[in-house]
């Protein structure tokens, strides 16, 4: 997808590198930097399986190939897919590529049986280390006991978060800092990724701040979904500053200028580089921030068809400069 240079995108690119000056202060062609954005990082451009949908459950050796194909070399689990941890580094190993996080839930979330946060520390180590993973994550908040999806699973995740309230983002904090504490000692390290339903005005704060204050950072670390929280009426950048040393992981996310603030799981998705995330200060105070892994990820409904957007995003961050 080639680039394009549009007065809202020019003036962006000037605002992100150094002030106030409009579009004198864009960097002259001359003075670009010669090599794209991640080759200069020199970090892979990763992406979260969960972006395509049922492609990889039904055939994950066909999208891997394809993934791989595309130029998407890290991959992070949104689970193990119902496979032995050996049966899907087998998967792995034979499209080339590394998984490097899994996404684990909590039990109510999953089918008996299945891997959880909650699983022994041992059961996650042994499986986690079959696949070369050392990081996984939370990707949701806690859910009242005896919590059950409705007709609307995204109503109902809402109605059971608000449910919570304040006390439910300092039990979370509380939890995951007791696993881990527990999967450090076998060479793991757990984080949280938000939504947007963190930044819900409670009670003169947000679950966000909440959960915040409770992780210890020597422990729990961050996944920033920076689309998620463009949706929630927040500043990516701002959250990367301020969150210096904590954010291990992004997800590259972009939303659509129709976009509107709310804390209820929406948004207008679209691939990366054809919404209103400013790149060009976003991925540099990534760096900034310390951040090891990039994935890309993208939420329903898709415009094209999921392959063919992953590409869109991967062929405008493989092109990117800043």
């Amino acid at each position: 997808m080639a680039f394009k240079m549009n007065r809202r995108s020019l003036l962006a690119g000037a605002m992100a590198m150094g002030g106030t000056a409009g579009v004198a202060a864009v960097t002259p062609a001359w003075a670009a930097p010669a090599q794209s954005f991640f080759k200069r990082i020199n970090k892979p451009i990763g992406i979260q399986l969960y972006t395509l949908g049922e492609a990889a459950q039904k055939d994950l050796s066909g999208t891997l190939t394809r993934l791989a194909a595309t130029g998407y070399k890290e991959f992070e689990l949104p689970s193990l897919y119902g496979r032995s941890a050996r049966d899907l580094r087998a998967e792995g190993d034979k499209a080339g590529v590394k998984f490097s996080s899994i996404h684990m839930t909590m039990p109510a979330r999953v089918p008996p049986g299945s891997l959880t946060l909650m699983s022994s520390p041992q059961e996650i180590a042994d499986a986690l280390g079959t696949l070369g993973i050392g990081k996984a994550v939370l990707p949701m908040a806690l859910l009242p006991d005896g919590w059950k999806p409705g007709p609307d699973m995204r109503a109902s995740l809402i109605q059971g978060v608000e449910a919570g309230g304040l006390d439910m983002w300092k039990r979370l904090g509380h939890l995951l800092n007791e696993r881990a504490a527990a999967l450090k000692p076998h060479g793991i390290t757990l984080g949280y990724h938000n939504h947007n339903m963190e930044f819900r005005p409670i009670g003169g704060t947000t679950g966000w701040n909440v959960l915040l204050k409770e992780l210890d950072p020597n422990l729990v670390f961050l996944e920033l979904d920076l689309g998620w929280v463009t949706a929630g009426g927040h500043d990516p950048v701002a959250e990367l500053r301020r969150l210096e040393g904590r954010v291990k992981m992004v997800h590259l996310k972009d939303v659509k200028p129709t976009t509107k603030t709310n804390y209820a799981l929406q948004q207008d998705p679209c691939e990366v580089g054809q919404g209103k995330l400013n790149w060009h200060a976003i991925l540099p105070a990534c760096v900034a921030a310390g951040v090891e892994h990039y994935f890309v990820e993208q939420e329903p409904p898709f415009a094209h068809d999921r392959f063919e957007s992953v590409k869109m995003s991967y062929d405008f961050l493989s092109r990117f400069k800043a």
